[in-house]
């Protein structure tokens, strides 16, 4: 019987990227089938953040994708998601008043099969919420219907 995980004979393995391969940041973007304005929810919620918090946010991106994600440490700051969130993952910056910032992202390990371009960070949607408070299931809900939304389509909507 075969170990759970591991690849049996005749069975391929799901196509990803080469490891070394660069990883891009990507913007999710609204198909105008469910948004006529196509808005670009990450983009937005980084408009309304405070520059410092923009900046720490940007800079966090950019050394994930750098690393590249699978090795990248996080610090903190980049965080696996688990249970109903398992498969996300949130940058977590702090900002005044002790204001808790969260981008929440997905990883196309694959981005090249779905017109990324190789393997991307896709940014979805960012939520704020006061210090010692936590998100609600709705609001986790809100989080998983926009990467349900972003994984319906091939290619992916990304802002280009």
């Amino acid at each position: 019987m075969p170990m759970a995980g591991r690849k049996t004979r005749g069975q391929p393995l799901p196509a990803q990227e080469p490891r070394s391969a660069r990883w891009s940041i990507h913007f999710f973007q609204r198909h105008v089938g469910h948004d006529d304005g196509q808005a670009v929810p990450a983009r937005d919620f980084l408009d309304t953040c405070p520059d410092t918090v923009r900046g720490k946010m940007l800079a966090v991106l950019r050394a994930v994708a750098d690393a590249p994600p699978p090795a990248f440490s996080g610090g903190g700051y980049w965080e696996a998601m688990h249970g109903d969130m398992s498969g996300y993952y949130e940058v977590r910056i702090d900002g005044p008043k002790r204001t808790h910032y969260r981008l929440f992202c997905v990883l196309e390990r694959a981005g090249g099969a779905h017109g990324l371009g190789g393997p991307s960070i896709v940014l979805l949607i960012g939520m704020v919420k006061e210090f010692k408070t936590t998100f609600s299931k709705a609001d986790y809900k809100k989080v998983r219907d926009v990467g349900d939304e972003y994984r319906s389509r091939s290619p992916r909507s990304v802002a280009r």
